[in-house]
């Protein structure tokens, strides 16, 4: 897929107003254990399918919030344009995530993206918060809610 390419002024003035909704990603148990593998959590809830449809309020196994949160990064390939002159893009962190609701291993997610402000830091750089809700396909209630913020770096 393409990235759209927009030009700075233009994605500026979109401030406040919705970017766009990525495609859906799926969260299989494949992934869920691999990330358990790759983070050292080996959680219950996360990897043990018998114990978890037993034990766990949830009927089965979920993905770590992380791994959802992590997702962000396809979500945003599939949503965010790339502003003309753009050298690089950094993320720059989080504030205020929220993990609202689990999913369950075999849901699928995605992410809605808004543009809440952009902030020139000098000539060079840009720095964009964008509210990010992920929702999960089939359940009214988000998987997550949180304010991301991104520094573009132009060339």
């Amino acid at each position: 897929m393409t990235r759209k390419t927009i030009a700075l002024d233009d994605l500026l003035a979109k401030q406040g107003q919705d970017i766009g909704v990525s495609g859906w990603h799926e969260v299989p148990q494949e992934r869920i254990n691999e990330f358990a593998d790759l983070t050292a959590d080996p959680q219950w809830i996360h990897i043990d399918e018998a114990r978890a449809a037993k034990e766990s309020p949830f009927g089965g196994t979920i993905a770590h919030g992380f791994l959802t949160l992590s997702l962000l990064s396809a979500m945003a390939i599939d949503v965010l344009p790339t502003i003309e002159g753009q050298a690089m893009g950094i993320n720059y962190g989080f504030d205020k995530v929220r993990f609202l609701n689990p999913v369950r291993a075999g849901s699928k997610v995605r992410g809605h993206f808004k543009l809440l402000s952009a902030e020139r830091r000098n000539d060079n750089q840009v720095l964009f918060r964008y509210g990010i809700t992920v929702e999960i396909d089939g359940v009214d209630k988000p998987a997550i809610a949180c304010e991301w913020l991104s520094l573009a770096i132009l060339g």
